[in-house]
């Protein structure tokens, strides 16, 4: 019985061995708020195992928040963001796209813009480049805290990349209008093949503890 279990744990580790950890560098996490200007950095977390996941808190900038508009007396911001991903030794596994997270607070003439870019290191080679933007009422969007949740695909999959990332935050002066940038979040996603390991492995776990 006892070897049993032992294959069974044998078996999970192989399959979570398709998502051993990664290396994940952030070089550039800050920002600027107008006018005066007044440089702000910005905190983050990183996860490495079993997949990357960076998460820049905004909200928690220093000496200010990222937040303009009402309250405030900024009418500008800016963020950025730059980190790049890399496999540690034995991780053979590809990333395919990430789960693209923004939270924040727009009201009245009020908005904020985001560029995003993915290239590979290797070749420079660029993967993913999208923008947008959230808009408050004063610009015909929708007044209120925000939470959006996106899912993007790299053009190819990689496992060595850099990302750019900006935003800008403006309201128009003397409106009570209100832009606030909370939370940036990418959750990266695997290879499907790296997922159908991982849950061979787990099924089989779950099989054999059963028997059991």
């Amino acid at each position: 019985m006892k070897q049993r279990l032992l294959t069974s744990l044998a078996l999970a580790t192989v399959a979570l061995s398709a998502f051993a950890q990664w290396n994940v560098n952030v070089s550039t996490s800050n920002g600027v708020l107008n006018p005066p200007s007044v440089p702000v950095t910005v905190p983050y977390t990183v996860i490495t195992n079993p997949l990357p996941q960076i998460t820049f808190l905004t909200s928690a900038a220093t000496p200010n928040p990222l937040i303009v508009g009402d309250g405030t007396s900024f009418t500008v911001g800016t963020f950025m963001g730059v980190y790049s991903i890399s496999p540690q030794v034995g991780n053979t596994s590809m990333l395919t796209g990430f789960n693209f997270v923004i939270s924040g607070f727009v009201q009245g003439f009020a908005q904020i813009s985001w560029t995003k870019k993915v290239v590979r290191n290797s070749d420079n080679a660029i993967l993913y480049l999208e923008s947008g933007q959230i808009l408050g009422s004063g610009y015909g969007g929708t007044d209120g805290a925000f939470s959006l949740v996106m899912p993007e695909t790299l053009s190819a999959p990689a496992n060595d990349v850099t990302v750019y990332e900006t935003f800008l935050l403006t309201v128009l002066p003397s409106t009570g209008s209100t832009a606030a940038l909370m939370l940036v979040e990418q959750d990266w996603v695997p290879e499907p093949a790296s997922m159908l390991a991982l849950s061979a492995g787990l099924v089989g776990l779950v099989a054999r503890r059963r028997k059991k």
